[in-house]
């Protein structure tokens, strides 16, 4: 009750966010059914449906990583000494934050199984004069069972994740330890060796595949029927390793930002960067691997016709709004760990705009960086699709 009320009385940016994850698991609830319907109409298909469900695993990781970004911002489960002292502690906040989730995608898994079972005529007549029936498996039995289980595993994975999360987070520290912080700088990320040379393995497996004549399919939830496997192991492993290096590529741009003479502007931009890496790099290098993908994935429009389908771009939508908002969410949550310094610097009377122009150099130099790496990985993988 606790959770619902809330929920109930939350900012309506708050409320726009739950909206939001609830949508996006009401996304990945109708794909999953799709699947479920497709392997319903065509049993002697056992392995093509295996395939499309394991091509869900995409867009399913993409919605558990932003609802983990929407517990994490959560005004009502950010740790506080008054909620301590009601004996709301780490533990309870993190169940709270999980019930929350589980609230929010439930009601999309809902939504989801309404508009499946709409589309399939189960509760009126076929719509659009029955052409969604084939890849819905209309006019035969749906098991249930299997579809219950397929439409919890958003909830559960999402509240799990968002409680894990949450349980995980330090305990708000007083004035004397934040202040103590403000002067030692943040450790620097360690991971962007491993996560080039995964990014670069990655890459060489695409190269490898794109030597066979064919290879063995690997189909979407719609068509492009002709993917090799291997070709979308070789971007799994780019996708982690451009994630592992997020980190440490922000932390190097704010290494740059403070070369050379730099000014109050520069030095704090810098500062920053650098203390955020590993809250804003990871994200950062998901949104690159996704967008490097899409583009990668768009030379494909030049052979023939069109070979996406309609839960192709379902699936493409949900991961790419996803990881966008998961990447504006971070932000949001990093602006507001920074509110405490940004009061204390305006109370020492630096101007609104120095902070304002920080803002801007950081947003710039991270464009800067992340542009051409996004260009070059998504060139250097669609060497396979057009080779």
């Amino acid at each position: 009750m606790l959770a619902l009320r809330l929920t109930r009385g939350s900012h309506p940016l708050v409320l726009m966010r739950r909206l939001l994850l609830a949508a996006a698991s009401a996304g990945v609830g109708f794909l999953l059914l799709c699947t479920l319907g497709y392997a319903s109409g065509h049993p002697a298909h056992a392995s093509s449906s295996v395939l499309r469900l394991l091509w869900c695993a995409v867009p399913l990781a993409a919605t558990v990583q932003f609802a983990v970004a929407v517990a994490r911002t959560d005004p009502s489960t950010r740790p506080r000494p008054g909620l301590f002292a009601a004996g709301l502690g780490p533990a309870r906040l993190s169940v709270l934050a999980a019930i929350s989730t589980a609230v929010s995608t439930t009601l999309g898994s809902v939504v989801a199984l309404l508009f499946f079972l709409h589309l399939r005529g189960d509760l009126t007549g076929l719509p659009f004069d029955g052409g969604a029936a084939e890849f819905l498996g209309a006019g035969t039995p749906l098991p249930l069972a299997a579809a219950l289980t397929l439409l919890a595993l958003v909830p559960l994975a999402s509240a799990t994740a968002g409680g894990l999360a949450l349980r995980s987070r330090p305990v708000a520290p007083s004035e004397a330890q934040e202040a103590e912080e403000d002067l030692a700088p943040a450790p620097a990320p360690t991971g962007l060796p491993w996560g080039v040379a995964l990014a670069a393995a990655g890459l060489a497996v695409e190269a490898y595949a794109s030597r066979g004549s064919t290879g063995s399919p690997f189909p979407l939830p719609g068509r492009l029927d002709s993917t090799p496997a291997a070709v979308l192991a070789g971007w799994i492993l780019t996708a982690i390793g451009l994630a592992m290096a997020g980190p440490g590529l922000t932390h190097l741009c704010g290494r740059l930002l403070q070369a050379v003479r730099p000014g109050a502007v520069r030095l704090l931009a810098g500062r920053v960067l650098m203390d955020e890496a590993c809250r804003i790099g990871r994200p950062l290098g998901i949104v690159c691997a996704v967008l490097s993908g899409v583009i990668a994935a768009s030379v494909l429009r030049s052979d023939g016709p069109r070979p996406f389908g309609p839960l192709t771009a379902l699936g493409a939508v949900l991961v790419i709004g996803c990881t966008m908002a998961t990447l504006l969410t971070t932000a949001l949550e990093a602006r507001q760990a920074r509110a405490r310094t940004a009061r204390t610097l305006l109370r020492l009377g630096a101007p609104a705009s120095a902070l304002r122009s920080a803002a801007a150099l950081r947003a710039l130099v991270l464009l800067v960086v992340f542009a051409p790496l996004t260009w070059a990985v998504a060139e250097l993988a669609a060497l396979p699709l057009t080779g």
